[in-house]
């Protein structure tokens, strides 16, 4: 749990909303809120988003822990993107049967696809227990006393929901910077079923090239189905004798479409935004995670690129994780680029100046929020920071042999004997069907010159010693011997007891990799909590002097409401178009040549070049639509997440932002933060004409 001390004000209910901006918890959406949007076109009843048996919140889930999705059909159908369902489809392809290259459509119940380590939540119910927390809390208590009370409660509300339905569980988060703190009730179902998804080729089209930028084509669906107890209709671990789940209520599909200026919401599970964050934490943000972030994955993913273009065995294997990484890679170039261009350190810098004359008058808060403590507090532990993600960027998560190096140093288990320290084992889980040797030897070897470029030399692991003195300062050299010489790159049994074990390259790469973490770590940690603290009474100030405006707090991957209209932008000076066509698609296949991210088979330049969509047509414009944009508020975590209309209709879901608005995670531009969907219509139209799939647009039943 995020660390958090016990600042606890009551939020002043708001009399003032716009448009556009918000990203809003559902199980008290502020009356205004609700006039507001019916103002804008929305025409369900206020319970109808939360409370009502048919409430929008029971369609919407929690795909995966990362993304979004929604129930479609009464036997549990659920649509989410197309990169959210992209490990799954990775994982069932072969060289043989290349789901994520060919797409992959289920004919029958049994001919979908089970998932490891997948999952979908459905949020059940959710309050605020702040009071219930203060309650139980004594004088003086300590950060890591509230954080023990805080799991303490967690487990004593999961206990109690469990008595009711053993297939509930709570999670207490923070809202307003640690200010406020909600419980929502989760019912998860783990079996989760590959159903249907396009070729690549229509599920990333664009790829980089047109990540995060506008106008898209890109049909970024798949779908999947929920499964259940037979029995119980409800969560079960994965079993043959599952049989489809049945919801209490579903998305309605339309097939009406939208205008411009037609109202728009979306619900779904954003991740995580610092609206709140100092002008001094943006800078951090900028400068040491940013920069730090596209400079690595920049070298990292060059190298990969090499390797996939060389193999169709090994483009398999790293689909996932190179899109994963690119996504952020350019994520974080376009957030900078904005940070800038709109001047966001200065405009928060006005504001806070502000807050501090605000504060002079508030007995409560001078003596607590003190900003030049907080400027000098990011200023001393900034090259720590910059370092550790220099680390994180270079060595976790990025190649098998680090991430065994340093696992085999903490968190494994030993096996064998427990009288017989000697005879005790760990055993790494053969994982080789999920990364190449040769790709994985050398990002390492380029990342580990590349992190000795970036850093100052008291950040480098002892290991570049012997880098130097064995190996002439050459990285690679070093990186293949430990590939060939340690326990670790070998199946098999590893004896940490035994003589060799120390001695082993592998291992001594993983303690002078924990070493140099914990050295880094130990530079920041003195200013974490003071920073946090500030940080919170920042926040609190803020709510206080802007009692009469609207705040929503961050997003923290709870379910959340946002609203606005369909509409476009000014797009270098001229209007974006607020939604793409077929023939726009088309176009951009024909300069593959030149640009190999619009490939196409031939049978999609045949099927997308019709002159005759049918029913997929919008009867407005008389063209077939491919992705649209409205001004709702999202931000990582919302892919996947449905766009309704003012009927609570799903018109589409949610799967980028635009490059200009790439600082909307702290700043929310009204003029340039647009969210792009893929219209609903384009996902049945393939679903229909490239998939077949009559018997999914039957049991959807668009409408």
């Amino acid at each position: 749990m995020k660390r958090t001390a016990l600042l606890i004000l009551s939020l002043v209910a708001l009399c003032q909303v716009k448009a556009d901006e918000g990203m809003w918890t559902l199980y008290n959406l502020p009356p205004a809120v609700y006039e507001q949007m019916k103002a804008e076109g929305f025409l369900l009843p206020y319970d109808d988003l939360y409370s009502s048996d048919n409430a929008i919140k029971n369609c919407v889930v929690n795909f995966s822990g990362y993304c979004s999705g929604v129930v479609v059909s009464p036997d549990g159908l659920v649509f989410t993107n197309h990169h959210c369902g992209f490990e799954s489809i990775r994982s069932h392809s072969t060289v043989e049967h290349d789901y994520m290259l060919n797409g992959f459509c289920a004919r029958s119940h049994e001919e979908e696809l089970p998932n490891e380590d997948m999952f979908v939540s459905f949020m059940r119910e959710q309050k605020d227990i702040t009071d219930q927390l203060v309650a139980l809390a004594h004088k003086g208590i300590t950060t890591d006393q509230w954080e023990s009370l805080i799991d303490s409660v967690q487990t004593a509300m999961t206990d109690s929901v469990r008595n009711i339905d053993p297939s509930l569980h709570v999670e207490i988060n923070a809202f307003y910077e640690g200010n406020r703190f909600f419980a929502t009730t989760y019912q998860m179902f783990t079996d989760l079923r590959l159903v249907f998804t396009v070729p690549k080729s229509m599920g990333k089209f664009g790829g980089d090239t047109d990540n995060w930028m506008w106008p898209r084509q890109t049909c970024d669906f798949s779908v999947f189905r929920i499964y259940a107890d037979p029995k119980t209709n409800g969560p079960a671990a994965y079993s043959k004798d599952n049989v489809p789940y049945h919801p209490q209520s579903w998305a309605p599909v339309s097939m009406h479409g939208y205008k411009d200026g037609d109202f728009s919401m979306t619900i779904g599970y954003p991740g995580s935004t610092s609206r709140y964050l100092s002008s001094f934490g943006i800078k951090e943000m900028r400068d040491a995670e940013n920069a730090t972030r596209a400079q690595v994955r920049g070298v990292k993913q060059a190298v990969m690129k090499k390797h996939m273009d060389a193999s169709e065995a090994v483009r398999i294997k790293y689909d996932s994780k190179y899109a994963q990484s690119s996504n952020y890679w350019k994520n974080s170039m376009g957030m900078n680029k904005c940070i800038d261009s709109i001047g966001i350190i200065r405009q928060k810098q006005e504001h806070e100046a502000r807050i501090v004359e605000f504060v002079k008058t508030w007995d409560y808060m001078k003596d607590r929020l003190d900003l030049k403590k907080l400027e000098k507090l990011y200023s001393d532990r900034y090259e720590d920071v910059r370092a550790f993600y220099y680390f994180y960027e270079t060595f976790i998560r990025t190649n098998e042999l680090t991430t065994r190096a340093m696992r085999v140093n903490t968190n494994m288990q030993l096996q064998g004997p427990a009288d017989d320290p000697k005879k005790q084992y760990v055993e790494f889980e053969d994982n080789s069907s999920e990364w190449d040797a040769a790709l994985d030897r050398e990002v390492l070897g380029t990342l580990m010159q590349n992190y000795r470029e970036h850093v100052d030399s008291r950040y480098l692991p002892d290991f570049y010693k012997t880098v130097d003195k064995k190996f002439h300062g050459d990285c690679q050299a070093y990186v293949d011997y430990v590939w060939s010489h340690s326990v670790l790159m070998k199946p098999g049994q590893i004896y940490p007891a035994s003589k060799s074990y120390l001695n082993d390259p592998g291992v001594q790469m993983g303690i002078d990799l924990m070493a140099t973490l914990g050295t880094i770590r130990v530079g920041f940690a003195p200013t974490y909590e003071l920073i946090e603290e500030q940080e919170r009474h920042l926040c609190a100030a803020k709510l206080q002097m802007e009692q009469d405006m609207p705040h929503y707090s961050d997003a923290n991957f709870t379910m959340r409401l946002s609203y606005g209209q369909v509409g476009e932008y000014l797009l270098n000076g001229q209007p974006s178009g607020y939604y793409t066509t077929a023939e726009s698609l088309v176009d951009k296949m024909k300069k593959a040549d030149e640009i190999e991210d619009y490939f196409a088979e031939p049978e999609l330049h045949t099927l997308l070049g019709s002159t005759d969509f049918g029913q997929y047509t919008d009867p407005t414009t008389g063209k077939m639509q491919l992705c649209f944009l409205t001004n709702n508020d999202i931000t990582g975590g919302n892919s996947g997440s449905p766009m309704f209309d003012g009927q609570g209709r799903l018109i589409g879901l949610a799967f980028d932002g635009n490059w200009d608005s790439l600082s909307s995670d702290i700043f929310f531009d009204r003029q340039l933060a647009r969210c792009i969907g893929v219209d609903i219509r384009f996902v049945l139209f393939m679903m229909d004409k490239w998939g077949h799939a009559d018997h999914l647009i039957r049991e959807i039943n668009p409408q």
